[in-house]
């Protein structure tokens, strides 16, 4: 892909970075439905729940594009290629689930909600989209900082850089209020379901190659 000057306003994340990463993400992620499912005890969940995003943000540094607004961390996001987008349970435990399962605890009620909820989302993408595509896996704001632009920065200009490769990109979300912001940057609702055994809402949308 070729990768044009558009991405020289923002901060190319780095494998030195991951750290202070998932605290943004896990910060910004406290009140979604997946993550209050996961740990729904408050205490827990302010915790643990940044480490959940560790192997995602690994893997992502690697294989994808993966930007924050600057070096100060204001926002962060994730954005994975067509050949990238799925990965074995073997692989993100190379990419750092060893290291999520030692802070997080191998408590299999968070492991078994972890489990019902990602199997789900992923085969759900898989039956929506079964052709090339780009996943616009994760996007996360500070909560401080939010409301400040920064979110629409990172998707703009994303979306400037990726629509020239005339593929589709999909996002999945749990959560109204983003799904109402996807849409304003053209993604529309493929599918609103609940996730079974959950009470967790999922919006699986798709912006289509102009």
């Amino acid at each position: 892909m070729n990768i044009n000057n558009d991405l020289d306003s923002l901060y190319e994340l780095t494998p030195d970075d991951v750290k202070e990463v998932i605290k943004v993400a896990g910060s910004a992620f406290q009140d979604d439905p997946v993550t209050i499912f996961t740990f729904p005890d408050e205490r827990e969940r302010k915790e643990k729940v940044q480490y959940g995003f560790y192997s995602l943000y690994k893997y992502g540094i690697k294989h994808g594009l993966a930007y924050a607004t600057s070096k100060n961390l204001e926002g962060i996001t994730i954005w994975l290629p067509p050949k990238k987008i799925y990965h074995s349970t073997l692989t993100m435990m190379r990419y750092g689930g060893f290291y999520t399962m030692r802070k997080v605890g191998l408590k299999m009620e968070i492991l078994k909600r972890t489990m019902i909820v990602f199997n789900y989302m992923e085969e759900k993408h898989k039956e929506l989209v079964p052709n090339d595509h780009w996943y616009f896996q994760q996007i996360a704001v500070k909560p401080e900082e939010q409301g400040k632009g920064y979110g629409g920065l990172l998707i703009k200009t994303m979306l400037k850089i990726i629509e020239n490769e005339g593929l589709p990109i999909y996002v999945d979300t749990n959560t109204e209020k983003a799904m109402s912001i996807y849409q304003k940057y053209g993604f529309e609702i493929l599918e609103h379901t609940i996730i079974p055994e959950t009470d967790v809402p999922l919006w699986c949308m798709l912006r289509k190659p102009k």
